[in-house]
């Protein structure tokens, strides 16, 4: 028996973790580099809400890098929500995300991750100011529209969970010098 051949799949981790490895510091992760991964649930895209939610983001002056539209197994989806493992919506919330169409996105600017949150409103839509995407569009905690990195390190774990490096765009961004300084 020769070597065991790789499968495509491993091929692909083997290819994104070199890539990783060449280009994280290429972007920093800081300063205008820092990224965030936004998630759009499958209420707020059967409600139709995944163009004002990008529109939000655009207008903020931040940049798209990545967007797919996938159905998002089981496994991916415990290893996404891995620290809520012991909490008893666990179960529920693996099925309700499993059960319709998510749209993933990279997003890129300056303090991307605190500003995003700060645009999403609170994880409790009551909790959630108007103006915010939670709070013109969520009524409850079960269906809460939208999924946004709580940190920088945590968005880097995501996106690399959800996204393979080939899927993230480096482009020049011709606003940047209207936006920054």
């Amino acid at each position: 028996m020769g070597p065991k051949k790789r499968s495509q799949r491993d091929l692909h981790k083997l290819e994104d973790l070199v890539v990783k490895h060449a280009r994280i510091g290429e972007s920093g992760w800081t300063g205008v580099n820092e990224r965030t991964f936004i998630a759009v649930k499958p209420d707020g895209v059967q409600r139709k809400l995944v163009g004002e939610i990008v529109r939000r983001f655009e207008k903020k002056g931040f940049k798209l890098v990545g967007l797919k539209l996938i159905q998002a197994s089981e496994d991916l989806l415990r290893e996404h929500y891995w620290d809520l493992r012991s909490k008893p919506f666990f179960s529920g919330l693996i099925t309700y995300m499993s059960s319709g169409p998510v749209v993933a996105m990279v997003w890129q600017g300056l303090d991307v991750v605190k500003t995003a949150r700060k645009m999403l409103g609170e994880t409790n839509p009551s909790d959630s100011l108007p103006g915010t995407i939670r709070g013109d569009y969520c009524v409850e905690v079960g269906r809460n529209v939208i999924h946004g990195s709580d940190s920088v390190v945590s968005a880097q774990k995501e996106i690399s969970l959800w996204f393979r490096q080939n899927e993230l765009q480096c482009w020049e961004d011709s606003s940047s010098h209207w936006i920054y300084n």
